[in-house]
């Protein structure tokens, strides 16, 4: 579509498709809100869990290593030793 061409104008869309697009923005931006708020309370815990002296960097890879396949998981861990070795690493 030739930009000179192109009618930015809201007759574009018909009266339904601009309804549907005004409903799916408001539905993505109430979800916008809400990740903020859960991701306001994730910061809370964490800040808690810190006060109680745990390790935050280390919970967040506990978090992410169990979101894992434990077989996957098994697989980059025997990787991970195989290359920490051939370094000397350990």
């Amino acid at each position: 579509m030739d930009d000179a061409n192109f009618d930015a104008s809201s007759e574009v869309l018909t009266s339904a498709a601009q309804g549907r697009l005004r409903t799916i923005i408001e539905r993505i931006e109430r979800l916008e809100e809400d990740k903020a708020a859960i991701m306001a309370d994730q910061k809370e815990v964490f800040a808690e869990a810190k006060g109680e002296g745990y390790d935050v960097k280390i919970l967040r890879k506990v978090i992410r290593l169990r979101k894992q396949d434990k077989a996957k998981r098994q697989e980059e861990e025997a990787i991970l030793d195989l290359y920490l070795s051939a370094l000397g690493e350990i």
